[in-house]
């Protein structure tokens, strides 16, 4: 049975005060609930970070409403609302289990933590520290992403440290470090007030990040003038509120935004002042010697609208438009995610963006600021800062500086050369050793690999072949039920720890409510794990607060100094920006602005590189390149994927939302053109199939799809969708290319 989004709200006793707008956003419940006492805490859903207000009574949570004081002013979204049901849903896991004749059965933690730390141990005893590996998530705390990233590279001795970041926010990750010379957007939320063209591409905010949407809306009611172009292959409901929708191919990002950057440097729309004073041009980051503007302004000439218009499916005229606006538009702020993330080519779609701000001085001032929007609670706070990636160590240091390996030594209070220089395996590299046999065992915390991988099938077999120890809030998932260990995680409120939100706010989620049956926290579970191998020396810190304080010391110094982020001020305020280097610093909205940020070098002036060497950002000579998964005879079609408003990533807790199983999410939206050549209807079953693999959905006819693509939802607990997408990855960043898949699309014979 499908369910109408009115008919939701009527499940869940709610009103839609903003039922006509994008994302339904304002809802109020209409039922008085008694609650005993109200406590601050915040949303462990996306990674916009609405602040909440929780409502207990007899020890559950009863209520969750937005945080009026908060950024989200009030607001929440369905998901937001849903903080109340997830603690509460069938499947929460309750007891550990070990598997024994092929069967996981019931044990104690004793005897569950054991077999975990025999199993790793044999592992290296096997074939070394590189044998092991950690698996991590942006739903864990920073407190436990960082003791994680601590117990194996600090501990075991290796770098194979990576987690489902890797598939979201990889690419802007290393854009910005690359730019800028330090991860993170530079801007706040705030600058919505004061925007007057707002740039989304690759991003349906209007589902995947709804309040901060309806912010943008806020300021587009308020300031008629204010302009939204929309990049998107589909016409998605943030496409509708745009001036101008560029429906574009999809995997063609750099081409566009090359071709904006052409036709600013041809009609002078650019700020060569602030090039001349703050810019640096380059092809790749290793080149040595640097290029000149007008060697850029040369090479895009092969990006000219009219060169690459049919390559992006628009027309010249719209491409010249987007420049127009941006380059007349006092304050451009730029909203981008996994659209934007999710291709081979994503790291140069990233540096494009951030060129074209940079090309315009349009960075470090109220308005104007190239914003990524991270897709998990903890992504960027709780993973990329805490430097829990395969490449990476703690606050923006790598693995492959020498003078960063001591730092961290130092720091950690271990013996000089006991981090390895080598990095580890990111994401699809990690899975496919453990398909060789050469990563023997691995630790996977609060994600689903086993349907969120690309290719998912080919890599199913790796975690079926190593000896797995899988921790999650939830059994069964797909990953779970390969696990050799699995031990019962609490959730959100059921423990004590930090998130960090897209605009680098830190908050603290305080543990109000105890966990179902046996679970333990993640934190002291690692800390658990650590102990039986050897490591608990190294694992001093072991409450949350005391691991906050720890790497809390560690940031100082730093570009990503929150020395001042106490736990005494997170717990009455809600939530502070980083740089925050001093208990009395109110927080930083715009990085690298002298007299703003606390880290800037210079006393005055209109910006500061500082993370840069020379100060000065790079603008990147970024090509299109070819398509990895090419059209042809045989996959004639091009997949893409995306979320929507109801459900999250693959809805291993949604999903057993009782009131969200009727909302439809297995469907393959066709353009009717397409359909009817195919014979096609709604409602038909067809099949979808790529090099790597198929899935079957029901066709749903729609023009919100342009002819020669087809998407679908990625939270599908039916239907494995990612047995399709491709598991090709950007060659800096690593991150897989979900977006662009070459398939072929079939409709079902009955009874086949």
């Amino acid at each position: 049975m499908s369910m109408t989004r009115r008919e939701l709200l009527h499940c869940f006793g709610v009103t839609a005060a903003g039922l006509a707008g994008p994302g339904c956003i304002g809802w109020t419940r209409e039922e008085a609930i008694p609650v005993d006492s109200w406590h601050k805490s915040v949303c462990r859903f996306c990674g916009s970070g609405c602040e909440t207000r929780v409502g207990l009574r007899d020890g559950k949570v009863v209520k969750v409403e937005g945080l009026q004081e908060g950024w989200n002013r009030g607001r929440l979204c369905i998901k937001g609302l849903l903080n109340r049901e997830i603690l509460y849903v069938s499947d929460r896991a309750q007891y550990p289990m070990v598997r024994k004749n092929g069967q996981l059965v019931r044990a104690s933690w004793e005897e569950a933590l054991d077999t975990a730390a025999a199993g790793f141990r044999e592992a290296i005893a096997q074939g070394g520290p590189d044998a092991v590996a950690y698996y991590g998530s942006g739903q864990l705390f920073s407190q436990e992403s960082y003791t994680a990233n601590k117990l194996f590279k600090g501990g075991i001795g290796t770098n194979n440290v990576d987690g489902n970041p890797r598939l979201c926010m990889a690419s802007a990750a290393f854009g910005y470090k690359s730019v800028f010379g330090a991860d993170e957007p530079t801007g706040c939320y705030d600058d919505i007030e004061h925007a007057t063209l707002f740039f989304v591409i690759g991003a349906n905010m209007a589902e995947c990040h709804p309040v901060v949407w309806e912010r943008v809306r806020d300021r587009i009611r308020t300031a008629p003038q204010t302009r939204v172009i929309v990049v998107d292959p589909r016409r998605t409901p943030t496409a509708r509120d745009a001036t101008l929708h560029l429906q574009l191919r999809p995997g063609t990002d750099v081409a566009l935004l090359n071709a904006m950057a052409h036709e600013l440097l041809r009609t002078g729309l650019v700020d060569r002042a602030f090039i001349n004073d703050f810019l640096t041009f380059r092809k790749g980051s290793a080149d040595t010697q640097p290029l000149t503007a007008e060697d850029f302004q040369k090479f895009l000439e092969d990006y000219a609208p009219e060169k690459v218009a049919d390559l992006c499916g628009l027309s010249s005229a719209e491409i010249r438009e987007a420049a127009r606006l941006w380059g007349i538009s006092q304050a451009v702020t730029s909203f981008w995610t996994m659209g934007l993330n999710q291709q081979t080519h994503g790291v140069a779609a990233n540096r494009m963006v951030m060129a074209l701000h940079l090309l315009t001085g349009q960075i470090g001032r109220p308005g104007a600021s190239p914003f990524s929007l991270t897709g998990q609670p903890n992504a960027g706070g709780g993973v990329r800062d805490t430097g829990s990636l395969a490449h990476a160590l703690p606050a923006g240091r790598v693995v492959t500086k020498e003078k960063d390996r001591h730092e961290m030594e130092k720091l950690w209070g271990l013996p000089e050369g006991r981090i390895s220089p080598t990095p580890g395996l990111s994401a699809v590299p990690l899975f496919e050793a453990m398909r060789e046999g050469k990563v023997r065992a691995a630790l996977v915390m609060a994600t689903n690999p086993a349907r969120s991988l690309p290719n998912a099938d080919r890599y199913r077999a790796g975690m079926e072949k190593a000896f797995l120890v899988v921790c999650d809030s939830i059994f069964p998932t797909d990953t779970a039920q390969l696990a050799d260990v699995f031990l019962p995680a609490a959730m959100w409120a059921e423990k004590e720890g930090v998130f960090s939100q897209s605009e680098r706010r830190y908050h603290l989620v305080e543990k109000l409510v105890e966990p179902p049956g046996e679970a333990r926290s993640d934190l002291d579970i690692l800390v658990a794990f650590g102990e039986r191998l050897g490591h608990g020396e190294l694992l001093k810190a072991r409450t949350p607060e005391a691991v906050w304080d720890e790497w809390r010391r560690i940031s100082a110094g730093s570009t990503y100094d929150f020395t001042g982020i106490t736990y005494e001020r997170l717990r009455k305020l809600p939530g502070l920006v980083w740089p925050c280097p001093s208990e009395d610093h109110p927080g930083t909205c715009h990085r690298y602005v002298p007299g703003k940020d606390p880290l800037a070098k210079k006393k005055e002036g209109r910006i500061d590189f500082y993370a840069r060497p020379d100060g000065r950002a790079i603008v990147y000579l970024s090509e299109q390149g070819p398509f990895r998964d090419a059209l042809t005879s045989d996959y004639p079609m091009t997949l893409t994927t995306g979320r929507r408003l109801e459900h999250w990533h693959t809805a291993t807790l949604t999903g057993r939302i009782p009131q969200l199983q009727g909302i439809d999410i297995d469907y393959l939206e066709i353009h009717p053109g397409d359909a009817a050549v195919m014979g096609v209807k709604e409602g038909d079953l067809v099949q979808v199939t790529s090099a790597r693999g198929s899935v079957r959905l029901q066709a749903k006819p729609s023009m919100r799809v342009r002819p020669g693509v087809v998407f679908a939802l990625m939270h599908s607990m039916k239907h494995l969708v990612n047995a399709a997408t491709s598991d090709a990855v950007d060659p800096i960043s690593a991150q897989p290319e979900y977006k662009v898949a070459a398939v072929r699309v079939e409709r079902v014979k009955e009874g086949t």
